[in-house]
Formats: structure tokens, C-alpha cells, sequence
């Protein structure tokens, strides 16, 4: 198993190759296992895949559950890993600064902050709160014995309040709070992106899987992404089909489903088990 220094250096090379790549989102130790055999080269956790095979809504995982599921997934792969550390489960600096600290010891090497404050009456952090929020965070990732990529989101898009400058007012601002990278959910035109691109000189991740988003990734490289991650998009994807299966068992008593599944054959051979 490689170590996390050694995760961390590649997950640096892989943001400063000049290409864009996908870092998909396992929700669990075998999920992440199947991405790494598929090929790919970067992993990303995911709160609300997480939440829903706890039988959970998104959201609702607190800290220890959260740190417990990062230990088993960063052990479970030579992949870096990244993590979905919602807003930081608090809401002051030293929270957040706190939570960068407890989770750099799963053996992540990077992880998202986002400035949704989970308020309904009040979505958004203010951007002088957000702002110290992402400098505390910025200072204990650089107390690390690594280097643990931090990533700064920006949640307008998913509550409601699509302004694209605002949208880059806080991306700027996240990034001169020592942000390594940026990340604006919900974002969907090749116009917007290319707007914020040109605002910014940290490198963009940028959320697919979304419904309305039609890009596809040469177009996404094109427009000057470094990063695609995918979200809860798989999980849902995975739920959705054992919610197909299961309703055509109930409906009309047949088993086609299984024409679709992974043969045991195949799963074993990626899991390494020596099943006769």
C-alpha cells in the first residue's frame, strides 16, 4: 500500500499535468476498490453516497461516522483520496481548521470546504466568514507533514442562488485565503465555466452527473478544467438500479435484471477472492 506522502505527490502531478481528469466518488470500501481496477487514477468520498448506504439522508453523517467511513476508504486503495468534508461540521474557523487536522489522520491527502452553512433560513456563509473559514483551513492543511490539497466550493448554484459574479467574487476571494483549488457545484454551461476559468488561476474542479449538464469531458478539458468529480451521481446510479430490479420483481414476478449485473465471476476476480 502505498503511503500517504506518496499519494499526496501524485495527487499533486495529476493537477499539474495539463489534463483533465475524472476523480469519481465511491461511496464505499468496495466501490472504491471496483474505480481504482477500472483504472482510474484519483478517488474522491462522497457525504451524501455515504449517508445513503447508511440508510441516511445527505447531510446527516456526523464527524466521528464520517472520519470512521475516511479511514476505511483511504486503506482500501493506493488511489489518493479526496474528501467531501461538507462545511467543515462547525461553523467557525477553528472548526473547520480543527476538522481539516482530525481528517488529514485518515489518510486523505486533500478534501472540500464548502460556504453552505446547512441553514435553511440563511443557505450561504457571509463571504467575510467564508473567507476566514478556507484561511483556517489553508493554515492547518500547511501545519501537515504533506501536502493535503484543499479545495474551496462555492454553493450558490445548488441553493438557489445562481449569480455567476458572486459566484467568482467568492472563488477569488477563497482563493487568496489559500485555496489550491476551486470548485463551484451546479454550475452547467461551457460559458459560465469559461468565465470563471479566466477569473481564477487555481485549478477548477467541476461537478458532472448532474441532470441538465451536457458536456462531456474533451469538451470540459477544452474549456481549461483540471478536475471532474461526480458526486452522490454513482451511488444514485447504483441505488437506482436495485430499485428497478426490486420493482420488477414485485410488479411482474420476473428476474431480467439479472442479465445486467456484474457476473460473481468477474466481482470476485476484482475483489482478489479465490471462490470455486
Amino acid at each position: 500500500m502505498k503511503s500517504q506522502i506518496e499519494k499526496s505527490q501524485r495527487f499533486i502531478e495529476l493537477h499539474n499535468k495539463g489534463k483533465c481528469f475524472v476523480m469519481p466518488n465511491p461511496w464505499d470500501v468496495g466501490s472504491a476498490r471496483i474505480l481504482q481496477y477500472l483504472g482510474f487514477e484519483a478517488l474522491a468520498s462522497t457525504g451524501a453516497g455515504f449517508s445513503f448506504s447508511q440508510g441516511k439522508r445527505d447531510l446527516s453523517i456526523n464527524v466521528s461516522a464520517m472520519l470512521q467511513h475516511l479511514i476505511e476508504l483511504a486503506a482500501s486503495t493506493d488511489l489518493p483520496l479526496s474528501a467531501d468534508l461538507q462545511n467543515g461540521f462547525g461553523d467557525s474557523p477553528s472548526d473547520v481548521a480543527r476538522t481539516i487536522l482530525e481528517t488529514a489522520e485518515t489518510g486523505i491527502v486533500g478534501g472540500s470546504i464548502e460556504d453552505a452553512t446547512g441553514n435553511s433560513a440563511i443557505p450561504i456563509y457571509d463571504i467575510s466568514l467564508a473567507v476566514d473559514r478556507i484561511q483556517a483551513a489553508a493554515e492547518a492543511a500547511k501545519s501537515l507533514n504533506f501536502k493535503f490539497m484543499l479545495t474551496a466550493r462555492v454553493e450558490n448554484y445548488l441553493y438557489g442562488r445562481p449569480d455567476i459574479k458572486d459566484t467568482i467574487r467568492r472563488l477569488q476571494a477563497y482563493q487568496e485565503a489559500g485555496a489550491d483549488v476551486l470548485f463551484a457545484p451546479g454550475i452547467q454551461s461551457g460559458e459560465d465555466i469559461k468565465s470563471i476559468i479566466q477569473s481564477i488561476d487555481r485549478p477548477l474542479n467541476v461537478l458532472m452527473g448532474m441532470s441538465g449538464v451536457q458536456l462531456n469531458l474533451a469538451e470540459l478539458q477544452e474549456l481549461g478544467v483540471t478536475r471532474v468529480s461526480l458526486g452522490g451521481s454513482l451511488a444514485r446510479s447504483a441505488y437506482g438500479a436495485l430499485v428497478s430490479a426490486a420493482k420488477e420483481v414485485l410488479s411482474t414476478g420476473t428476474f431480467e435484471y439479472a442479465k445486467h449485473a456484474i457476473s460473481a465471476k468477474d466481482i470476485n476476480s476484482i475483489f482478489d477472492l479465490n471462490v470455486k
